[in-house]
């Protein structure tokens, strides 16, 4: 086998080692409400940290939708980091996170997130409901940890770029996105996820 088909994914970029490590070390922490909340702390010291800059190529969006890269997975842990640029006015749909924690971090700008309740379910169908929204700007963080796992995230300004991290218990390869059909009834989707180049 090629080293390039089994390399994993790992830009250089200021301060990669120190982020790294600093993960590596939250990761290890314990179950996952102990990592999810090590996370938060690390990567709210991480954005504010001047030691540590995010690859260039995080601040370019793409016109017809938001950039997902993935700029490391950890050989030894099995964690990815997502690096996401929210042009003016991008966002997601609800959905959820395929039964992984995460914990996400606003890099810089600023995103509207909202949480959503999972009330009942009805085969394919899903009553949700909004259970709160934030604006979120650079340094903060916050984690999903299922069930609770339910949420959108938009850039809300027309006029500037949002770039977040996401930290993934592994990659995250797809999700279900739910489809607004009557009321706070939403249809269920499989939505594969790529991941766009990163260089």
């Amino acid at each position: 086998m090629h080293a390039e088909a089994t390399a994993l994914p790992d830009l250089d970029f200021p301060g990669h080692d120190k982020l790294v490590e600093a993960i590596d070390m939250a990761v290890a922490s314990g179950d996952e409400h102990a990592i999810t909340a090590s996370l938060r702390d690390t990567l709210c010291r991480m954005i504010r940290d001047r030691d540590v800059a995010l690859p260039a190529c995080v601040y370019e969006p793409i016109d017809d939708h938001y950039a997902r890269r993935e700029i490391y997975r950890s050989p030894r842990h099995g964690y990815s980091v997502v690096a996401m640029t929210w042009g003016p006015g991008q966002g997601t749909p609800v959905h959820d996170h395929c039964g992984l924690w995460c914990v996400e971090g606003v890099w810089d700008g600023e995103l509207e997130i909202t949480q959503y309740e999972l009330l009942e379910r009805d085969g394919e169908r899903f009553r949700f409901r909004a259970a709160g929204g934030m604006q979120a700007g650079p340094g903060s963080a916050g984690s999903l940890i299922p069930p609770h796992e339910y949420h959108t995230i938009r850039n809300t300004r027309d006029d500037s770029v949002a770039v977040s991290l996401h930290i993934y218990k592994a990659p995250m390869a797809c999700c279900s996105m739910f489809v607004p059909q009557d009321g706070e009834w939403f249809a269920r989707l499989d939505k594969p996820l790529s991941t766009d180049e990163a260089a």
